[in-house]
């Protein structure tokens, strides 16, 4: 009877000294980046279903992406710089555009269970159209300095740089126009190179920027103005 009642007491301490588990540490994995996949970048695009003379139907691609439960596809039409949003959970989509257009693309992983994106690389593509035996140059893509930039440094000599691409590979040259104006006045004209190094600038001032890309075949595209400011 006492070995008993000492057992018993030894089994009381031991079931008290034990501690409860901690409660399990919850891991977020957080979305990953998307790569595209199809259009193709800086390509024509000659695939697609339902065409006339003015539209197509084009299936975009990308690879899935880890721990991602939607995927947001953002298109841009570069000639009329209207924006389009398709929310979708596989990873494709057919979408409608214009043929003989440029666009630009890219797709953004979105998770049910964090709050961190990801977004994947920007693609550009022309949408074939009839007839047409070149393309005009993507509009430029501005680099530095970026959109409403404020550059803190107050240095006397800026580097504006830029990068043009074309389906055809055939681009000759750019003008460049900068100021205090907007619209700004040419700056440089038939420039060989994506940019443009020891601009002078003043302190205090806002300055507006473009780029005119141009074509063996006369074609040419604008980047749109950009501003940025010397503090």
């Amino acid at each position: 009877m006492k070995n008993t009642l000492l057992i018993f007491i030894v089994l009381l301490i031991l079931l008290g000294c034990q501690k409860d588990d901690p409660d399990p540490v919850l891991i977020i994995k957080n979305p990953t980046k998307a790569l595209l996949v199809f259009p193709y970048e800086n390509s024509e695009c000659n695939e697609g279903t339902n065409i006339t003379a003015t539209h197509s139907t084009v299936l975009f691609e990308w690879r899935t992406a880890e721990n991602t439960d939607e995927y947001e596809l953002v298109l841009s039409n570069l000639s009329t710089t209207e924006q389009a949003l398709y929310m979708v959970s596989e990873n494709k989509i057919p979408i409608v555009l214009q043929r003989g257009t440029p666009y630009a693309w890219y797709v953004i992983s979105r998770s049910g269970k964090s709050d961190s994106t990801a977004t994947s690389n920007i693609w550009k593509f022309y949408n074939a159209g009839e007839g047409i035996e070149s393309y005009a140059p993507f509009p430029a893509e501005i680099i530095t300095p970026s959109m409403a930039e404020t550059i803190t440094s107050s240095p006397s000599k800026i580097t504006l740089d830029w990068n043009g691409s074309d389906v055809d590979n055939d681009i000759i040259g750019y003008d460049l126009y900068f100021g205090t104006t907007n619209p700004p006045d040419l700056f440089e004209s038939n420039l060989q190179e994506s940019v443009q190094t020891d601009v002078q600038v003043e302190s205090d001032s806002i300055y507006y920027w473009s780029v005119t890309t141009k074509d063996a075949h006369g074609n040419s595209s604008d980047s749109g103005i950009f501003q940025f400011k010397i503090r």
